[in-house]
């Protein structure tokens, strides 16, 4: 697999998605899926708390996954559900996925060896770690295949979380611990610097409203750019210091020996190792 991003495909398929779990990220994903011509019909959601919201789009909503029509044969079974119910989840869910359903996880901290002792090595399991700006299609998500995952798989994987935002691939699933504390983690790491901006120019006597205002759109401007240019990071950065300027001198702070690299490097570090305790 590469890390690119996956090309923007329909989903004309011939067979039904299962959604176990329609939260924030499981609702998103459908919403994606339905943005890109999954045809409502073809959505079967179970989610115990009801979505009536979406019954009357069309889509079955199931309240158990003991209500899963006999025989649907689903395409693709897609776990979202919050990890510490995995265990109720995963023994009834065995009896409906099989060798023609790839099971897709996107549950945080679940090994592929879980969702292959579960339902036998021949089914075609993928590991997903999406983050929360999939809510507004701007996620990145990364995946890893199981041994049983084919190509043909492993595409529709892609398809399915590239209809939320951007994605990539790796082929060591311990590497998914560290995407975990990047990605997985990293818009918590933005909002605490839209924080700490907006709190840095209140102490230097900016009304906290404009401080704010100041430091979310400058963060999320710059992100934007950021995704929009063709230029690196470090090239980026370049073209807003000049020389002897305002910008480079606050930037010899956040670049001193002590300054943000170091910082980030210890903070992703012990993302990464909780990451490694919490899958056990």
């Amino acid at each position: 697999m590469t890390g690119e991003a996956a090309p923007a495909q329909g989903f004309a398929l011939d067979r039904p998605l299962l959604l176990i779990g329609c939260g924030k990220m499981g609702g998103a994903m459908l919403e994606g899926w339905l943005a890109r011509g999954l045809s409502p019909e073809k959505a079967f959601v179970v989610e115990p708390a009801g979505a009536p919201a979406l019954a009357a789009r069309g889509i079955t909503v199931l309240s158990s996954l003991d209500e899963v029509p006999a025989g649907l044969d689903p395409a693709a079974i897609v776990v979202a559900v919050k990890p510490q119910t995995m265990d109720k989840v995963l023994p009834v869910l065995a009896g409906i996925a099989g060798p023609r359903s790839l099971v897709l996880s996107i549950a945080a901290g679940k090994r592929l060896a879980l969702f292959e002792g579960a339902f036998g090595a021949g089914t075609p399991v993928v590991r997903a770690m999406p983050n929360t700006p999939a809510a507004v299609g701007r996620g990145m998500t990364v995946l890893v295949a199981g041994g049983a995952a084919g190509a043909m798989d492993c595409d529709l994987a892609g398809r399915l979380c590239a209809a939320v935002g951007e994605i990539g691939w790796v082929e060591d699933e311990a590497l998914i611990d560290v995407v975990t504390a990047l990605s997985g983690g990293g818009p918590a790491y933005v909002f605490l610097m839209i924080e700490v901006l907006a709190k840095a120019g209140e102490k230097l006597g900016l009304s906290p409203d404009l401080a704010m205002r100041l430091a979310r759109q400058t963060v999320s401007g710059s992100g934007e750019l950021a995704r929009l240019s063709s230029e690196p990071a470090d090239q980026l950065r370049r073209n807003v210091t000049s020389p002897a300027g305002t910008t480079e001198r606050a930037l010899n702070v956040l670049m001193a020996a002590d300054g943000l690299q170091p910082l980030f490097d210890r903070a992703i570090e012990a993302a990464t190792a909780r990451s490694r305790e919490l899958a056990g």
